[in-house]
This record gives C-alpha cells, sequence and structure tokens, in this order.
C-alpha cells in the first residue's frame, strides 16, 4: 500500500473518537507492519515520567525483553538523547545497539514532539538489510506528528 493511502488510513485512526490512545498506537503499529513487508517489529517508546529513560508503549511483532531502555543506550536511547532521526542500515555494525532478535537487520527510530519536547519514538525493525529510504523518514516523521496530536 502506497505511503500516501497509509497516511490517511493513519489521519483516520487517530481521529476516532470511540478508542483510547494506547488502542490508536497499537492499531498504527498493525497498519504499519501489515502493510509495509520490511517493517518486521513496529513499536512505541516513550520518556518514562522524568526518569532519564524510555518505556515500551503498544507494539506489534516478536515480544521484547527491552521494556525500559536508559536514553543514550541503543538506537532508541541515542534518539531520546540527540533529538534526531536515526536510521540504521546495518544493525551489526553498530556498537551501540540492542540486539532484540538475531532476525533484525536494521533499524529506523524517529522521535515525536509534543511542544518542541521529544515525547517519544517510533521504532521500526526490519528483518531485511538495508530497506529504510528517505521516503520511510518523511513517512515515519508525517506518523509521528499525528501521534503528537494524541498528547497534546
Amino acid at each position: 500500500m502506497p505511503f500516501q493511502d497509509l497516511k490517511q488510513k493513519v489521519k483516520a485512526i487517530v481521529s476516532e473518537t470511540d478508542l483510547d490512545r494506547d488502542v490508536k498506537l497499537h492499531n498504527i503499529c498493525k497498519l504499519l507492519s501489515d502493510s509495509i513487508s520490511y517493517y518486521n517489529w513496529v513499536g512505541f517508546y516513550f520518556k518514562n515520567g522524568d526518569k532519564q529513560e524510555l518505556k515500551l508503549g503498544p507494539y506489534v511483532g516478536a515480544p521484547t525483553d527491552h521494556t525500559i531502555i536508559p536514553f543514550g543506550k541503543g538506537i532508541c536511547g541515542q534518539v531520546a538523547v540527540s533529538n534526531q532521526n536515526f536510521v540504521v542500515p546495518d544493525v551489526s555494525a553498530q556498537d551501540n545497539y540492542i540486539a532484540c532478535s538475531i532476525n533484525v537487520k536494521a533499524e529506523i527510530v524517529v522521535p515525536i514532539f509534543v511542544n518542541s519536547e521529544n515525547i517519544g519514538q517510533i521504532d521500526i525493525d526490519s528483518n531485511t538489510p538495508d530497506p529504510f529510504t528517505e521516503k520511510d523518514e518523511r513517512f515515519l516523521e508525517y506518523i509521528c506528528k499525528k501521534v503528537a496530536t494524541l498528547f497534546d
């Protein structure tokens, strides 16, 4: 399904009035995982209160032990500090990578901002080497902007 069609579906999920935030986030994860063949694990991490750590939110994919990630640790923890997108074409080449599954070959993490504050991120693992393009980045930035409206 083209990104443009997925954007409309995400917009519809976000504007559902009878679903709570976590259900909407899970539905977004499921939509992305089901619609994009190389999005093999899709999830959200959010800042855990005043702690310098991320807490796992809704996700779709293999279970993970990484429910809490300290800032600076792994790709997600680095994004929490840098406030920048992080595209990893080959996770085996990253020194600060937290392995979730031996099948994961690549990862992309895009931060979510509310009032200029990084409140969390979308994290996508792929079992395909180097699948993410600039189009994925722009698409996920759009997703993060829509998700941010759930926290206003």
